[in-house]
């Protein structure tokens, strides 16, 4: 592959801002670069000569499907030979996801054939926007010191100004109140370092998969707390969902044995106008307890 001949080029793709690697036509990755290992955690070294279905990424669709066991966009890319573009969600080396967009070229050689593919992919979690927001709460003390999240005490104010807003503006939000299943179990069956492990990359995985606008954070144990501004009830359910599914589909990783598979239950309400923050909490609370009954794993929305 020519492309992989060019230093020149090598040395520019990277230091690009967008992860980006190469395949060549038996999807065998050939380049990986820097701002890539940055995203995924993954180092170079660990993924050249592998290839791409061999699901590293994990890389899932807003439905939960897993891409690299079928709708592949970088085989339908190369077997087409023309760009594709997608949203998906690809797993973190340390166990969370994070939303990325892709672009997908296919490269040609002199025959005009097929020799391999160029991805690219950009994180749209607002890693910036959350970083300056992290500096800000440490600096307040309203955040939890081992998810890095906003603590009880920052989402207390933040209901309260939300409701405000509900009150005086008719603007609703969405309140979910998610809870790691059988957590206590997951504590007793491994240890509490791995338990600590659970709550960081959840946190993480919810962090990065809400909007700059949105709020997500720790309301004590193994509870969280995500707020969700502007939306009806159709969007909210579809927001509120994909953090639950997102959640099943991140890699719990213990120190010895199989990975974990961790789920999440939530109670999830529009604000109302008459709200207060206990009338919400209680009313989500009880929502909660009926996704628990129900067999866990679910939201149960009201």
């Amino acid at each position: 592959m020519k492309i992989l001949e060019d230093k020149s080029l090598l040395k520019l793709l990277n230091i690009i801002t967008d992860g980006l690697y190469i395949v060549d036509k038996e999807r065998t990755i050939r380049f990986w670069n820097r701002q890539a290992e940055f995203i995924t955690g993954y180092k170079a070294e660990e993924v050249l000569n592998s290839h791409c279905y061999d699901n590293i990424l994990i890389h899932v669709d807003s439905q939960g499907n897993q891409l690299c066991l079928r709708g592949c966009p970088l085989h339908a890319a190369m077997n087409e030979g023309r760009e594709k573009n997608n949203t998906v969600y690809l797993h973190h080396k340390e166990g969370h996801r994070v939303p990325v967009t892709v672009s997908i070229i296919p490269l040609f050689d002199a025959s005009g054939a097929v020799e391999g593919a160029v991805e690219f992919f950009t994180d749209k979690s607002q890693k910036h926007d959350l970083e300056e927001e992290i500096a800000f709460l440490k600096s307040q003390v309203l955040y939890d010191t081992l998810t890095s999240l906003p603590n009880r005490r920052f989402l207390d104010t933040a209901v309260d100004n939300l409701l405000n807003e509900t009150h005086h503006y008719g603007m609703s939000f969405g309140f979910v109140l998610f809870d790691i299943d059988d957590f206590k179990q997951i504590n007793d069956s491994y240890d509490h370092l791995f338990g600590d492990r659970v709550l960081k990359t959840l946190s993480a995985t919810l962090m990065k998969n809400i909007r700059s606008s949105d709020f997500a954070g720790r309301w004590g144990g193994e509870e969280f707390v995500v707020l969700i501004k502007y939306v009806d009830e159709t969007s909210f359910r579809e927001k509120a969902e994909k953090l639950r599914m997102l959640a099943e589909h991140s890699v719990y990783h213990p120190d010895q044995g199989e990975p974990v598979r961790v789920t999440i239950s939530g109670g999830a309400t529009l604000a109302r106008r008459g709200d207060t923050a206990e009338t919400l909490l209680k009313r989500a609370d009880g929502l909660l307890y009926q996704s628990k009954r129900n067999g866990k794993n679910r939201i149960t929305f009201g």
